[in-house]
């Protein structure tokens, strides 16, 4: 079958080779949900001889191709690693420095957000962040509650094991209150009370400046996730560079275990009819 033509209203790259990588991939058969490690900030300011907030200032350009391309294409779910639990205990200048760039990305993106229908959220220990931050992240989230676009979750004082422990906690908090029975925890009851309940699994990890680790990332849910790795540091991460990654994505075969391929296919057409074009 021939790949389905882009989403109406989806410009084409005008870079011959970018657009030659656009037109390899299959929009009936897209990741629902994507994952993506951001890492080489740091790097990319070195080898510039710039302060690293120079690097994390450089890396809201690739954020902003990236999540505006995700919802072009149709994804159903963009999920970012923006700030880890571990990343506190980097100098206090450069944490503040972190804090005062999140916020201004969400004041200066948010109308933008809106308008494209997409769904803003953050996940992870929020309340551990400066209150001014988290005042901006109430705000888009609440200004961007409607939309039915792509859900674009932004991790922030993020650890998976952290979200699997507060999971864990609330699983038995549940237990001792009477809502749920010991026999009736199962998969689903744990994944119903992780920070990303509601959403689709990643179909796909991407982690940029050829590191080979997942850093405590999203641990429960890419448990079947395709993992594509660049050695393109963050702040030079583009559209052309998320188009492979989906071309190689949908390269492979997915097997899910001992899924065998009849269900595979089962599945995909249950995707495609619910994908929002």
């Amino acid at each position: 079958m021939p790949a389905r033509n882009p989403p109406t209203g989806f410009s084409s790259p005008s870079h011959d080779e970018e657009r030659e990588v656009l037109d390899g991939i299959d929009f009936l058969r897209l990741p629902r949900h994507v994952a993506i490690i951001m890492d080489g900030n740091g790097r990319w300011a070195r080898a510039r001889h710039l302060p690293r907030i120079a690097g994390h200032r450089a890396g809201i350009a690739a954020v902003r191709d990236v999540v505006e391309t995700s919802a072009r294409l149709g994804l159903e779910v963009l999920t970012l690693y923006a700030f880890s639990r571990e990343n506190w205990r980097r100098p206090n200048a450069e944490v503040n420095a972190l804090m005062r760039l999140l916020r201004e990305y969400l004041e200066n993106e948010l109308e933008t957000l809106h308008q494209k229908n997409i769904r803003f959220r953050p996940i992870g220990r929020v309340d551990e962040l400066p209150p001014s931050v988290k005042r901006a992240l109430h705000k888009a989230e609440a200004r961007t509650a409607g939309n039915t676009g792509m859900e674009f979750l932004i991790a922030l004082s993020y650890s998976g094991r952290t979200e699997i422990a507060d999971a864990a906690r609330q699983v038995a908090e549940d237990v001792v209150e009477g809502r749920i029975r010991l026999d009736e925890i199962d998969e689903g009851v744990v994944d119903a009370r992780l920070y990303t309940a509601g959403c689709a699994e990643p179909d796909l990890l991407v982690r940029t400046s050829g590191e080979l680790r997942v850093s405590n990332f999203l641990l429960w849910q890419i448990a079947y996730a395709e993992l594509w790795v660049t050695q393109d540091l963050w702040p030079d991460f583009r559209r052309k560079q998320l188009y492979q990654a989906i071309v190689d994505y949908q390269a492979r075969e997915r097997r899910f275990g001992d899924i065998d391929s009849h269900t595979i296919a089962a599945r995909t057409r249950s995707r495609r009819r619910t994908t929002k074009p």
